[in-house]
């Protein structure tokens, strides 16, 4: 049972002394947190919500509102009686607009308005929701942009990163090659000189690629954690998926687009307060329906059993006779702002046109480029094996395996590159369509 004990003691302590594996974050994953944290969403969202109440806000206006209304009125008699239209003579208010000295009032009201300018409310109001909607849509595409780009970015310094670190082990291991060729006084000391040299080189640039991988990390953890030092890591690139056809592209770029969607809207927006300015020539009729007691008494029946509850109803029309031309200058200044709208919706669409015929280009010309980059990185590699034999049978220089090896780290920095390159442009494309 001791031993039992002491064992599992050590392994715990062990289990203690291993750093935990860091957190495989997807793209997928990178975005939902992002979307938790970053405030100008956040932001977005909240607008979104206040626009959709606002709207709800405004069809609630077009329906009658009920209150009930409870009222005690005390006024002092002047001396004198009179019917207060009651059964019975009774104290006279000293003021002439209460009708009695004691009065009470408890009565249901159901209030409608009925004009132009509350229909048109509620279309702003309902074209303001989809605006909010289409900028949340909006600014959500622009945080998965930003965030695809430091996700691609972490993982292209990853790239380099290892990338230099097999390339300061390859200059260590020419550099023990001249070093013995040296001994063997096969090579002169420069040979030695340019591999450390080179050596050297590799070090630093391995120094900023770590210093620049960390950057990247810190930036996009600010984005997911919150704690932006938690240690994490990126997916792999995984086989670069297919580029999609033009006409799908097309397609869902025509239906699923916020920047076109919030132009729409914003138009409709103004197309409805030109409609509301003009509703001010117009007149509004208000319906009043009352039930309840406005008695003397709080009670349904007064002296000699008269009925003291029931109801009334009243009808208003408000008609604008003279505004010195302050409707007129609202209904221009509407007019105005929707005359903007409209150049706006234009350059929006025109600008998608633009964009999206910019990424599939940009797309299609690093899906291109791919298979070159890989052979690229073939060649280079069989170039630096071939170089490195002949210098050690003595038929090369140490520059020329020097170039070799700068040859075939650019070209596997160009692989690198051109893979987060397709796979940025992949996602660009992805965003203005909606797919992402």
């Amino acid at each position: 049972m001791v031993l039992l004990f002491l064992l599992t003691i050590t392994t715990m302590a062990n289990a203690q002394d291993t750093p935990a594996a860091p957190l495989v974050i997807s793209l997928s994953e990178a975005i939902h947190r992002a979307e938790q944290n970053e405030p100008a969403f956040a932001n977005a969202v909240a607008a979104q919500k206040s626009a959709s109440i606002d709207r709800y806000l405004a069809k609630a206006a077009l329906l009658p509102s009920v209150t009930y209304h409870n009222q005690v009125l005390y006024t002092e008699p002047n001396g004198h009686a009179n019917q207060g239209g009651q059964i019975g003579s009774q104290e006279a208010p000293v003021f002439i607009a209460n009708n009695a000295v004691r009065e009470y009032a408890s009565q249901a009201s159901i209030t409608e308005t009925i004009g132009l300018r509350q229909f048109a409310n509620e279309r702003a109001a309902s074209a303001n929701a989809a605006l909010a909607a289409a900028e949340m849509e909006i600014a959500r595409r622009g945080l998965v942009a930003a965030v695809t780009g430091l996700y691609y970015g972490v993982a292209a310094s990853d790239t380099r990163q290892r990338l230099l670190q097999t390339a300061v082990a390859e200059a260590q291991t020419f550099t023990d090659l001249t070093e013995k060729r040296e001994a063997a006084r096969e090579v002169a000391h420069a040979d030695v000189v340019k591999a450390e040299l080179q050596q050297q080189q590799r070090q630093r640039d391995l120094s900023d690629a770590t210093l620049a991988t960390e950057k990247a990390r810190l930036e996009l953890a600010v984005l997911l954690f919150a704690d932006p030092r938690t240690q994490y890591a990126t997916e792999s690139p995984a086989t670069s998926p297919m580029l999609p056809t033009r006409d799908e592209v097309d397609r869902l770029a025509s239906t699923n687009n916020p920047e076109i969607r919030s132009a729409l809207a914003d138009l409709k927006v103004s197309n409805a307060e030109v409609s509301s300015a003009k509703a001010a020539f117009l007149p509004d009729l208000a319906l009043n329906f009352n039930y309840g007691i406005d008695a003397p008494q709080f009670a349904k029946h007064g002296p000699e059993n008269v009925r003291n509850l029931g109801y009334s109803v009243s009808a208003t029309l408000d008609i604008p006779v003279w505004d010195w031309f302050s409707t007129q200058k609202r209904v221009k200044q509407s007019e105005i702002r929707r005359d903007v709208a409209h150049v706006a919706l234009t350059a929006t669409q025109k600008r998608m046109i633009a964009s999206l015929d910019e990424a599939y280009a940009e797309a299609a010309a690093a899906r291109d480029q791919l298979d070159i980059l890989d052979q690229s990185v073939r060649t280079g590699a069989e170039s630096l094996r071939l170089t490195r034999l002949r210098y050690s049978a003595g038929e090369s220089s140490a520059l020329e395996v020097v170039d070799a090896q700068n040859a075939y780290l650019s070209a596997e920095t160009a692989e690198a590159d051109g893979v987060v390159r397709y796979q940025s442009a992949l996602a660009a494309l992805q965003i203005l369509t909606g797919a992402l």
